[in-house]
């Protein structure tokens, strides 16, 4: 089983961030911030325009992507946690 998400949603994977800081210093899983990266592992079609025809995606699988600390829902798969999100939510994407 696997998810398609509807519509201009993405599946995105979040990339965890470090838990050491560059000094060395372990973080506790308390100090942790939530992931603003993942890369993305499904997209839906597109947003149905009014004129019946869809609006095509401007991210595509693979990409890394930048959103809000609290943006998209939150689900689990396979016991993997994945985030549901609308395109617009997206701040961008990292290339290169």
């Amino acid at each position: 089983m696997s998810i398609k998400p509807l519509e201009d949603r993405l599946v995105v994977s979040p990339i965890e961030a470090e838990a050491k800081t560059a000094s060395g210093i372990y973080l506790p899983e308390s100090a942790k911030e939530k992931p603003v990266q993942g890369k993305v592992v499904a997209a839906g079609p597109g947003k149905l325009l009014e004129n019946g025809k869809r609006a095509e995606m401007s991210v595509k699988v693979g990409a890394t992507v930048v959103y809000g600390k609290y943006a998209g829902s939150e689900i689990e798969h396979k016991g993997k946690k994945l985030l549901i999100i609308k395109e617009s939510e997206l701040l961008g994407v990292l290339e290169g």
